[in-house]
């Protein structure tokens, strides 16, 4: 029987604990911006090195007045040193064959994009990740040309895909990481169907 089963508490244990290491990666960051040693820091707030030493490395809990003593030698809110505790951490899960279907250049020309998650929050990067499916030939295929940084890794079928001036014939378990502002694109297909994971990076500043 795992620790779980032996005791309903231990998740919520595991969070309080979660706890105690935010608040002292923040009580830590705060004293070295101030450029205060631990001793420094112990004096202004009436703790011991130790008992400071401990809060830092969330071995223990400090109680309020204890933050309430760290906030006015830090000069600091109380509030400040639950921020990396309180920060979203956010997930996209996506089910096979669930991608959301999304219209680019090149879908009339028998190109299935599904994009498989998207960057949450006000993040200052974004990536976007694709599974891209080229079903049928055309005489026409689309160049692309964006900003940002792309990454392509093949799953199925063959393909000679053209980045800039240099042409790559691409197999199963092939990736190509690439400058996206080239001008780049699937142009001969040799065995279909093809499948490829596409993910694209780019800065929020250059987003539309």
């Amino acid at each position: 029987m795992n620790d779980f089963q032996q005791n309903p508490h231990a998740l919520s244990g595991a969070r309080e604990h979660r706890l105690e290491v935010a608040i002292g990666q923040q009580v830590r960051e705060y004293r070295t911006r101030l450029g205060m040693t631990v001793a420094d820091l112990g004096r202004q707030a009436g703790l011991s090195a130790g008992m400071l030493s401990k809060i830092e490395n969330g071995v223990t809990s400090p109680s309020l007045s204890t933050l309430q003593a760290l906030s006015r030698a830090l000069n600091v809110p109380v509030t400040a040193f639950f921020r990396k505790f309180e920060e979203q951490r956010d997930a996209t899960f996506v089910k096979a064959g669930e991608g959301l279907a999304i219209e680019r250049r090149g879908t009339r020309a028998g190109h299935q994009y599904q994009l498989l998650g998207h960057t949450i929050g006000s993040k200052s990067v974004v990536v976007e990740p694709y599974l891209v499916t080229l079903t049928e030939t055309s005489d026409v295929f689309p160049v692309f040309q964006h900003s940002g940084l792309e990454f392509i890794y093949l799953l199925e079928g063959e393909v000679s895909y053209r980045h800039a001036d240099k042409l790559y014939n691409m197999q199963p378990g092939d990736s190509l990481f690439f400058d996206a502002d080239a001008p780049h694109g699937p142009e001969e297909l040799h065995r279909l169907p093809i499948r490829l994971l596409s993910v694209i990076v780019y800065s929020r500043q250059e987003e539309g």
